[in-house]
């Protein structure tokens, strides 16, 4: 009996042990990269009073009155005044206020005369002064552990003094694709009962989407001892190995034999496309083998492989949604079913519909094309109906 695609990935998750491979890399390469530890505030900042813009630090209540300018303070040089009333210092954005002030005027609402300022305009107390620990409190968690760094996260690392960054050091995942019927890119075909590789290239970049490292191995022939042999020596050097073809109930699908070397956790479920597929560990390694077609290969890769590196690099799944349908969907069988759908936001609010998407068998590689998503159905679906939605990566 077929396990429900629920029931798989409560398998799968309870077979993931957390992901410990972690390297440190300079602040100037770790965009894209994920975060492998906490960054905590060690300071307040800014840990003083600091002007936001060009003008003259004040007593608040001193706005009625001339005021004598006793002094500047650029950026960059700690300021040594200590502003009593009737006074105020000229300083800069970015500067520290002196002692004593509590407000900046800026340049344009006011008047110089000699060294004596007069206040055209007046502002209300504390303006243009950014407060101690406006930006970060010490103490506090600035990016958490899981965080894709981007140029803002790069910006904040900067601002506080790191050069080396820890970050997940990209899980290697290899594929291998098999079937006397595939060519590798560049090779011609002999006859018109071959066809050319495109699931290795597809999962390779699929998986470069998801923060991993890829090894592509040569394509795999159908042949007993060699799958057995090349399956052991390709796991050597990865850690997720993703295989496509060879696991249906054909005479020369090899693959799922080859995998019962191994402890195989998840063996078919019950949806469609990819119910044939198995999932299989050893030790802190997995063994995806998806099937052959190249919608199916790519649909279950989303399903499952990104199940696990979800929780290996400690992703969101915000991917998930639910959108209402555009029109009837009628089911094509009795399995839970991935349909490529459009997403589309109208009114404030999220769309799916069909548009484009051929019916047929799961070998439509098209239908993935255009930035789409799938769409889960269990039943058949009425036009307006709240449905649940998985992008593609």
């Amino acid at each position: 009996m077929l396990i429900s695609y629920d029931e798989s990935l409560k398998i799968l998750h309870k077979h993931i042990q957390a992901y410990e491979k972690v390297e440190k890399i300079s602040l100037t390469e770790c965009l894209n990269r994920i975060l492998a530890v906490d960054i905590i505030a060690l300071h307040n900042h800014p840990k003083f009073p600091t002007s936001a813009m060009d003008g003259y630090a004040i007593k608040f209540d001193n706005q009625d009155e001339n005021l004598k300018i006793i002094g500047e303070v650029p950026a960059g040089i700690f300021p040594t005044f200590n502003v009593k009333d009737q006074e105020c210092v000229k300083t800069f954005t970015g500067s520290l206020m002196s002692d004593g002030s509590d407000t900046l005027v800026p340049i344009e609402k006011v008047e110089i005369k000699d060294d004596i300022l007069i206040i055209k305009e007046k502002v209300n107390k504390g303006f243009a002064v950014r407060k101690v620990g406006e930006s970060y409190k010490e103490g506090e968690i600035l990016l958490k552990k899981g965080t894709k760094i981007s140029y803002s996260e790069i910006a904040l690392l900067a601002e506080l003094g790191y050069f080396h960054i820890s970050v997940f050091i990209k899980p290697i995942v290899g594929i291998l694709s098999s079937g006397n019927e595939i060519k590798d890119l560049g090779e011609s075909l002999d006859h018109p009962a071959q066809i050319r590789s495109s699931n290795h290239v597809a999962i390779a970049n699929m998986a470069k989407k998801l923060h991993c490292q890829t090894r592509i191995f040569p394509l795999l022939k159908d042949d007993k001892e060699n799958t057995q042999n090349t399956l052991r020596q390709a796991l050597n050097s990865c850690d997720i190995l993703i295989t496509t073809g060879g696991v249906s109930m054909g005479d020369f699908d090899f693959l799922k034999q080859a995998i019962k070397d191994y402890e195989i956790i998840i063996d078919k479920v019950d949806v469609k496309p990819g119910k044939h597929i198995k999932i299989a560990k050893f030790e802190n390694k997995f063994i995806f083998a998806l099937p052959g077609f190249p919608y199916s290969a790519m649909v279950m890769f989303n399903l499952y492989v990104r199940e696990l590196l979800n929780v290996w690099l400690l992703q969101e799944t915000d991917y998930k949604f639910q959108a209402f349908l555009s029109e009837d969907y009628k089911k094509k069988s009795s399995h839970l079913e991935f349909i490529a759908c459009n997403i589309e936001f109208k009114n404030g609010k999220i769309f799916a519909n069909l548009k484009g998407k051929k019916e047929g068998s799961s070998a439509i590689i098209n239908n993935l094309n255009h930035k789409a998503a799938l769409l889960i159905a269990k039943d058949d679906i009425k036009e307006g109906s709240l449905v649940d939605i998985i992008l593609m990566p």
